[in-house]
């Protein structure tokens, strides 16, 4: 089959360049079989050519610019300069406009007639960069649905592939008496539909002065995705607040409510907040998975010897454990996975929560419900009187929470709670700000472990590199010890969106209180002496662990540095 005039080209200046031969062509060439079919795909499929190093060379070829399209935010303004038809028909992706010039990303530096064509449209100058084919598809499939996407997402929705009932009730999202809403019950269980495929753990709905803002949370960060008309805004957020069973006309005071839905089988829970702002209500639904449940602690991201300290304080028959951190880094879910391995038949465990999140099999699982006077204190003293084993409390809020926390503790209970504390020896400081007194905090905390989420590398496209000096400056003393090994990094795939990494595991930092610490507590010693003396006692800080996981390839540097800037080294 002959080729192409610019395959031809390109595969000259990749001869020259000494990444083929002859008779690599000539075998590809035999393998084309549809007409149009590119020689050089051939070769990239085939692991002969690097996808990355020929849009290199090629880029420099043409005096074009090589980029990653994980690097670059498209805001919605420039995007919406060139439309769905017109982005897919030219295969383009405009990233940022300076100076009435707009830069696009391309996959093919020959297309000359497509910036010609984007120019002529526009009315002003178009450049081009260079990006891979894969990464620009992902692109494009991110930022311009076609309309035959949405219409075949839309019937499936119809079809009952995605079901979702409102709380309470049986009454299911795609059954409506009235015909004229269901474009936009079908449009809220695309957008849910759309989360759960991009294993999002939040959805975010934000009026804006122009438009309504739709945002996924994918590994704890935030993705902007298509949003729907700024028109329909009103009407989706109605939608959500009927499957949600909130007040549909109160829309001056904050909501709270719950939506339960399945999915291709799988029962989810959404958790949906509602506040107004001064462009409308903003609705944020945090989905709750119970498979996540099953994770367990070897989940968690735990190393080994962690793992067996975590476990020994988790077994001991009373006292208090803490899990310490900001809102957002999984001290629920750690939580849980303990309860789950200590969940026996001869074993009573209650919790008090606001508000329950997760049901688990076998364990008593209590509301907190401010407004007619069931708080975390009340629903404490009351659930003692029922002689539970193990009682976790979802949050110390309060000097009588934490009061009755510690007395339980002391008298054979086995306590699990969380504090806000940025580590594990800030939380001691906070359990005597809010009033508990010295020797209680002594006698009952057995450990505290604050965490932080990081992303993990994605598997897919994780790839060596050498790391430079600069790269690791904000590690401080500690990148001398990475600066000899090579480290791992994704390079971006559509698994991972480009971004490079697939899912998340924990950062811990565990202060196990022995008796010099118990004497410190007592003495009222200030935390920063109590984390010095916990350091030269062998305790890994957040930042110490978050390099042990860089050097096993879980994460990157990037990642420890942003969830770990106040460390101290």
């Amino acid at each position: 089959m002959p080729l192409t005039s610019n395959d031809q080209y390109v595969l000259e200046i990749l001869q020259e360049h000494g990444l083929i031969t002859y008779q690599q062509i000539e075998e590809a060439q035999s393998n084309i079989i549809h007409a149009g079919t590119s020689t050089v795909d051939i070769l990239i499929d085939r692991k002969v050519l690097d996808e990355d190093e020929v849009m290199q060379i090629l880029a420099e070829q043409f005096g074009m610019q090589k980029i990653a399209m994980k690097d670059v935010d498209v805001s919605a303004e420039v995007r919406d300069m060139v439309d769905t038809p017109t982005a897919r028909k030219y295969r383009v992706v405009p990233l940022y406009m300076s100076d009435n010039v707009l830069t696009v990303a391309m996959d093919d530096p020959l297309k000359f007639d497509s910036l010609d064509g984007l120019r002529h449209m526009l009315d002003c100058e178009v450049e081009g960069v260079v990006t891979t084919k894969a990464e620009l598809k992902v692109a494009l499939d991110h930022h311009y649905t076609d309309e035959s996407d949405m219409d075949s997402m839309l019937d499936q929705i119809s079809d009952g592939t995605v079901d979702v009932a409102m709380a309470g009730t049986e009454d299911r999202i795609q059954d409506s008496s009235d015909d004229s809403d269901a474009p936009i019950i079908k449009l809220v269980s695309l957008v849910i539909l759309e989360a759960y495929r991009n294993r999002a753990s939040d959805i975010h709905l934000e009026p804006l002065e122009k438009r309504f803002r739709v945002r996924y949370r994918i590994d704890g960060v935030l993705h902007e995705v298509d949003s729907p008309p700024k028109r329909l805004q009103s009407a989706i957020v109605s939608r959500i607040k009927i499957m949600a069973s909130m007040k549909i006309s109160e829309k001056r005071k904050p909501q709270d409510g719950r939506i339960q839905v399945n999915i291709l089988g799988r029962v989810l829970d959404l958790r949906v907040s509602t506040v107004p702002t001064n462009q409308g209500e903003s609705v944020v639904m945090r989905i709750l998975d119970k498979q996540n449940l099953a994770l367990g602690l070897p989940k968690l991201g735990f190393f080994s010897d962690d793992q067996q300290t975590f476990e020994r304080m988790i077994a001991q028959p009373d006292g208090i454990l803490l899990v310490t951190g900001p809102t957002g880094s999984g001290k629920t879910t750690t939580l849980y996975a303990c309860l789950g391995a200590i969940n026996r038949p001869d074993r009573k465990i209650i919790t008090v929560e606001d508000p329950v999140e997760y049901e688990m099999s076998g364990i008593n699982q209590v509301q907190v419900r401010a407004e007619i006077g069931m708080t975390f204190a009340l629903a404490l003293r009351s659930i003692l009187r029922q002689a539970p084993n193990v009682v976790m409390i979802g949050e110390i809020r309060d000097s009588e929470t934490a009061n009755i926390a510690t007395e339980a503790s002391l008298t054979g209970h086995l306590v699990f709670s969380t504090l806000h504390t940025n580590d594990a020896p800030g939380a001691i400081t906070r359990l005597l700000d809010i009033g508990v007194k010295p020797f209680m905090v002594a006698s009952s905390l057995r450990a505290v472990m604050a965490q932080r989420l990081v992303r993990c590398i994605c598997e897919n496209c994780k790839e060596e590199y050498q790391p430079e000096r600069h790269e690791l400056s904000g590690l401080g003393t500690a990148a001398d010890a990475l600066l000899d090994q090579k480290l791992i990094r994704g390079h971006g795939c559509a698994k991972c969106s480009l971004t490079g990494y697939h899912s998340r595991k924990g950062l811990f930092e565990i202060m196990v209180v022995d008796d010099d610490i118990q004497r410190m507590i007592f003495d009222k010693v200030s935390s920063s002496d109590l984390r010095n003396f916990a350091r030269a006692a062998g305790m890994r800080t957040l930042r110490e662990d978050g390099l042990r996981k860089i050097g096993a390839g879980i994460t990157t540097v990037d990642e420890v540095l942003r969830v770990t800037m106040g460390d101290i080294d």
